[in-house]
């Protein structure tokens, strides 16, 4: 409103000029420059422009973030020498300076660093590595030094002896130095950020902790991950099996759950996911619950979300009979060899459209592996190739569905190989001759694939049987499947 009263009060003014003769023409560029240099300004002003930066308490606590134990301990273990900066200071230790949080998207790593602040009773600024870097040279280092001064001027403010700075995507700003060869502006944000961190410009009375988050910890720049500047480097990863069950727990505890909902199963079936990716399930089967119009959420609304998370919506396109019953017979090819060489695996076989899927067979585990031995790995690559040689034993050839099946039994191969589960023996990842390494992957899939297509081919009946009924129902779950493979053999 002041903005349009002046506008009018200046043309105002430049008419009365011009009616009196007098030349305006300097007056307008001086007015032109001005407005330039307010916008440059106050483009500039990081704290007041952005939106984007928090400042205050919050009310995240440690017990609010899940399955994350290790971390949180490891965490709240040097949080300590911070919120004990008394006994600690008598001792001669000196505060922590930063606290780096890696790992993979969605893991959490935002809301440790808020329960942080609670933990130690501080003021909390948060700003993204990508709100650093414009254009104009310099802008990058001025904003470092308001987001610190920002942090002082609340600890002051609400009198507080501590402030943490919390920057995510860290590795934008904290990158390998040098790497930009076009303008210094990286290299310059970074150096202000080394400067605040060493607090060669901070003040005695307010003690800032840098807390950072990252999932590419590996292009960091050396001289920011040495003791003094990030002393700390906490992994906060995907959360096992234990640590699944007590995110959901924290998830559905405002949710109506049906009596037949099994949340340790549900945490069985989501190896993999994220602490986001948990939410977004609960989240999901809330609306599949609520488009059923039920009262509360059942146990086939989470497996329906299990497969909406990883797959996508569901499609509306109808493939033809023809198509429907070659996705049937290869989804049932996936499954019969993963259950003969992993029992109880098969999860979920569908022939309906999701995502890019045409069809989908999903795999369960009884325990989360981080480990594979050459036999698992092959036991994976002869289900990759499962799907196409029931496709040749049913139908007489396979399709271009089986794309991604190829690509994915090819690198498990791979796998093999560099780890030293092949013929080759030890070989160096880099050093190999493409023709050796093309060879020993024809071979390893090849010999799955003999051995695939003999079990099927001595199952065919098994197959095409199940595909009938997987026609006809589009969806079987793994009890389902596995009590109609016992009851067809027992007949």
């Amino acid at each position: 409103m002041l903005l349009e009263i002046g506008i009018g009060l200046a043309a105002g003014f430049v008419i009365y000029l011009l009616i009196n003769g007098i030349n305006v023409l300097p007056l307008i560029v001086m007015l032109v420059f001005a407005y330039i240099l307010y916008n440059f300004l106050d483009k500039n002003n990081f704290l007041k422009n952005n939106s984007k930066v928090i400042v205050g308490d919050n009310n995240i606590t440690f017990d609010q973030i899940g399955g994350q134990d290790v971390a949180k301990n490891e965490l709240r273990e040097a949080l300590d020498f911070i919120r004990n900066y008394d006994e600690v200071k008598k001792m001669g230790i000196r505060p922590l300076k930063g606290i780096l949080l890696t790992g993979a998207p969605g893991t959490g790593k935002t809301l440790m660093a808020k329960a942080a602040t609670s933990y130690i009773d501080s003021v909390f600024v948060s700003a993204s590595g990508s709100e650093f870097i414009e254009m104009y040279a310099g802008v990058g280092a001025q904003r470092v030094r308001q987001l610190f001064e920002s942090a002082r001027n609340m600890a002051r403010k609400m009198s507080k002896k501590h402030g943490v700075v919390f920057i995510d995507e860290i590795e934008v700003i904290a990158g390998t130095r040098g790497k930009h060869t076009s303008h210094l502006e990286y290299d310059q944000t970074l150096n202000q950020l080394l400067v605040e961190m060493d607090g060669i410009s901070s003040n005695e009375d307010v003690n800032i902790l840098v807390i950072a988050a990252t999932n590419r910890p590996d292009i960091l720049d050396p001289a920011i991950l040495r003791p003094g500047r990030f002393d700390r480097v906490v992994r906060v990863d995907l959360p096992d099996k234990d640590g699944r069950l007590e995110i959901l727990k924290l998830h559905t505890k405002d949710k109506p759950l049906a009596d037949n909902v099994d949340l340790e199963q549900i945490a069985k079936e989501t190896f993999g996911f994220s602490g986001a990716h948990l939410e977004n399930l609960c989240n999901e089967a809330a609306i599949l619950a609520m488009r059923a119009k039920e009262d509360k959420i059942h146990q086939t609304h989470f497996i329906e979300a299990i497969d909406k998370v990883i797959m996508g919506e569901k499609l509306s396109r109808k493939p033809t009979d023809e198509e429907r019953k070659r996705i049937a017979v290869h989804e049932c090819g996936h499954a019969l060899i993963s259950e003969r060489f992993n029992p109880n695996s098969v999860s979920t076989i569908t022939i309906t459209s999701r995502g890019q899927a045409l069809g989908y067979m999903r795999q369960k585990s009884e325990d989360d592996i981080y480990l594979y031995t050459k036999q698992y790995l092959e036991s994976q690559i002869a289900v990759a190739l499962a799907g196409a040689t029931a496709e040749e034993i049913v139908l007489g050839n396979s399709s271009t569905g089986a794309a991604n099946d190829f690509e994915q039994a090819v690198n498990l191969a791979k796998r093999m190989i560099f780890s030293g589960m092949s013929e080759l023996g030890v070989v160096d990842r880099d050093s190999i001759p493409p023709e050796e390494l093309h060879k020993e992957i024809s071979n390893i899939v090849t010999s799955q694939k003999n051995h695939v297509f003999n079990l099927l081919k001595e199952n065919e009946d098994v197959l095409q049987k199940i595909s009938e009924y997987l026609i006809e129902n589009e969806k079987i779950d793994g009890d389902t499947f596995r009590n109609y493979l016992k009851d067809f053999r027992a007949a």
